[in-house]
């Protein structure tokens, strides 16, 4: 296969989160053809995952593993001499590409290799948390993002925290009869902001993004509702962080924690250079897949972008790369 002109048509089948299913579709066709034993495994009504061996592998011992989905908006693919441009180029459309690759050069030396592509990473990793349930007895797991061609040392995780303030309207004329939501909520975050984070000497500081600000009715009326979701960047344990974000936001407004993705450390490959990621992935989604590896393709700095890309050169020497790690596994 061509690894470039396969990604173009990736990129081609429009796939934002929620909407998998014609890219499922057409990677089931194309792996079928290919001659491999191909499972469309549920998610929810019009998605699912595609797992797939080659049919002469009954249980591979080896799974390559990216996601279909891309964040929105779609961007139809083109190329130039060196790149390749469209939404999922690098996040993650070029990599499936180069995996699968790199799983034909290994069915062809007869290794135990098959693949996991799977659905809404994008968004909460629903499809790595079904596969999860569902895992094919595989020891080992290679999953791709965005790395620079480089295999991680170890992935940030995250926190994703909904803080909520609550108040007594009032008419703005009369503020001392109501009690501001949003007065409140501006205290605790200013709390949150000020808190010193955790701090890992091997990838650094813990980091906090306030996301999303909501509340209020109108500007004439003493507000009584008012929200935010922040997001934590974790570098160790989460619970030390959450005690510290209860106690800094006292009784001002309630904390709820509505996901927690821990914090990851991986398998290296000797003369494979590293890195570390601070974002997180589908892997702390699938412990039952083997032993986990980061590796692959392209830029995270782009992806998400309106130019994202994916370098024709970078993504012909990851399926080399793909291939190498993936027989050290195997040894």
């Amino acid at each position: 296969m061509n690894p470039i002109a396969f990604t173009r048509q990736l990129i081609d089948v429009e796939s934002t989160t929620g909407h998998e299913g014609a890219v499922g579709e057409f990677l089931s066709r194309r792996l079928e053809e290919m001659n491999y034993v191909v499972e469309r495994m549920p998610v929810e009504e019009g998605r699912f995952n595609v797992y797939a061996r080659p049919k002469e592998v009954a249980e591979p011992v080896l799974v390559f593993s990216t996601h279909m989905d891309t964040v929105p908006p779609f961007i139809q693919s083109s190329e130039d001499d060196d790149n390749i441009y469209g939404r999922g180029a690098c996040d993650a459309k070029g990599i499936l590409a180069a995996q699968l690759a790199a799983c034909e050069r290994l069915r062809g030396a007869g290794l135990p290799v098959g693949l996991l592509f799977v659905v809404g990473e994008e968004r909460d990793s629903t499809g790595a948390a079904v596969a999860n349930r569902n895992p094919r007895g595989s020891r080992f797991l290679i999953n791709g993002e965005p790395t620079d061609n480089r295999i991680a040392l170890a992935s940030k995780g995250a926190l994703r925290v909904e803080v909520t303030a609550h108040g007594r309207m009032a008419h703005s004329a009369y503020p001392e009869l109501g009690e501001s939501a949003i007065e409140k909520l501006l205290d605790a975050l200013a709390a949150l902001r000020a808190m010193p984070l955790p701090y890992n000497p091997e990838i650094g500081s813990s980091t906090m993004n306030i996301g999303i600000i909501e509340g209020g009715r109108a500007t004439n009326v003493v507000p009584d509702f008012a929200k935010a979701q922040l997001l934590y960047r974790l570098v160790g344990l989460s619970d030390p962080l959450r005690k510290a974000i209860e106690y800094a936001v006292g009784a001002l407004a309630q904390v709820e924690f509505v996901l927690d993705i821990p914090y990851m450390r991986f398998v290296t490959v000797p003369s494979v250079p590293t890195m570390t990621a601070s974002f997180t992935t589908d892997i702390p989604q699938l412990s039952a897949w083997g032993t986990p590896v980061l590796f692959g393709p392209g830029s995270i700095l782009v992806a998400h972008t309106e130019r994202e890309f994916l370098a024709k050169r970078e993504l012909l020497e990851a399926v080399e790369q793909y291939e190498k790690i993936a027989r050290h596994l195997l040894q």
